[in-house]
């Protein structure tokens, strides 16, 4: 495990809610918590390798103008001044984007996606452009051009992917949200094995604009890719999606405060998914984890068989429409695990291909095109972390929300961070 000595007080850990409440009342500074993660990220970088590129000059400044707006009373909401990284899928300005490639290693685009313009709107600093598998074609960040993502928990181990960077970038506390994508599980997979938080919302609610903006791409890979984020806790998941959601693409045609979600239902109807993919030592954690709902009092619907789909972008739109309406029909939510397998090192992921990591769990969200959240749920005997994945139905991610947030507040996984010293 990583030790780290650092010299600046130490806010590593915090919600984005309980930094962005200190800046506000100006017992930290954006200044403080920047130079925070830029300090954490020159001591932790090299061993885990989660940043291609660190904009630390950048954030700095940007860091002293938030901070000289806050003074003046400008507070732009709760993201001003809190640090983030962007996935090298998406296009900033200026800054290098290169999907961990050697054929895109020098490519600089002139414009930020639009992910990333709404995130600077709303006041957040970038910090740096996070490690990933590389061209996004893998769940390991084994392959990269700029070198392997590891794990922060045990550096013999994968970050997953294709997301690796960023999901280590948060377990290791170098930034507090990330900006990523999801095209098979390429967020959730790497948040639960990193033990994080990672969401991908409904397909077409995140605008994906700006995602290697002008270079060729697999229809396929468009209609199945979601943006998504990465951060430590559901609830800064919902200030995240408060900002990157498109109130045009929502059915109900009106802006939603996804924070409102969260505590809103009393007793959710969750469905236990029966037919997931897992090996025992994974299937035993879940059940341990799914017993948590039944503590609350939530409505348990066991046994739900899950239709994993056809790989028929023919007919994609109607089943979408067709599962979203039917398999949630009498329920708010299924749960079942992230993953299948525990964590493998990198020396076996090397050996077992660019899909070492199994989407076998995930990847009907992503035809389906689903909001789904992984967040920690326990560990495997080997001391890595292992996620819970909750689902809803299309444009449900008020449920997903909710139901993430009741679990994360009846647990402490989400507190449990690599050992630092």
């Amino acid at each position: 495990m990583i030790m780290v000595k650092t010299n600046v007080a130490d806010h590593s850990y915090l919600s984005i809610t309980e930094a962005s409440k200190l800046i506000r009342q100006m017992k930290i500074s954006p200044v403080e918590l920047v130079a925070g993660c830029l300090e954490r990220i020159e001591q932790l970088n090299p061993k885990i390798n989660a940043f291609i590129t660190v904009t630390a000059n950048q954030a700095l400044k940007e860091a002293g103008e938030a901070e000289r707006e806050i003074k003046n009373g400008d507070w732009k909401g709760p993201l001003h001044g809190i640090p983030f990284g962007v996935k090298d899928m998406f296009d900033t300005a200026g800054i290098r984007t290169t999907a961990a490639s050697v054929h895109f290693k020098d490519r600089v685009p002139a414009k930020d996606a639009e992910a990333v313009t709404r995130l600077k709107e709303a006041g957040a600093i970038l910090v740096g452009k996070m490690n990933m598998h590389e061209l996004a074609a893998g769940t390991t960040s084994v392959v990269s051009h700029f070198g392997e993502v590891r794990s922060p928990w045990n550096q013999e181990y994968i970050a997953g992917g294709s997301s690796g960077g960023s999901a280590a970038a948060i377990a290791a506390g170098l930034c507090f949200a990330t900006v990523d994508t999801d095209a098979i599980g390429s967020c959730r997979l790497p948040a639960a094995i990193c033990g994080v938080t990672g969401l991908k919302a409904t397909y077409g609610l995140v605008s994906p604009a700006g995602i290697l903006e002008g270079e060729k791409a697999e229809k396929d890979i468009l209609l199945l890719s979601h943006p998504a984020v990465t951060c430590r806790r559901v609830e800064d998941s919902a200030i995240l999606l408060n900002v990157l959601a498109n109130p045009d693409a929502i059915q109900s045609k009106s802006q939603i405060d996804y924070c409102l979600a969260l505590g809103a239902a009393t007793r959710p109807r969750i469905g236990s998914v029966k037919n997931f993919k897992a090996t025992d030592e994974v299937r035993t954690v879940f059940l341990e984890a799914a017993e948590t709902f039944h503590s609350l009092g939530c409505a348990i619907h066991d046994g739900i068989s899950l239709e994993f789909p056809p790989f028929d972008l023919r007919n994609i739109e109607a089943d979408r429409e067709r599962i979203s309406q039917s398999l949630f029909k009498d329920i708010d939510v299924l749960i079942l695990p992230t993953t299948t397998d525990v964590t493998p090192t990198i020396e076996s992921a090397r050996a077992g291909g660019p899909q070492a990591v199994s989407a076998d769990n995930t990847f009907f969200c992503n035809y389906y095109g689903l909001p789904a959240i992984s967040v920690p749920c326990g560990f495997s005997k080997s001391s890595m972390p292992l996620g819970l994945q909750i689902v809803g139905p299309r444009w449900g991610e008020n449920s997903v929300l909710d139901v993430a947030h009741k679990f994360q507040q009846a647990t402490q996984w989400h507190l449990k961070h690599p050992t630092h010293d």
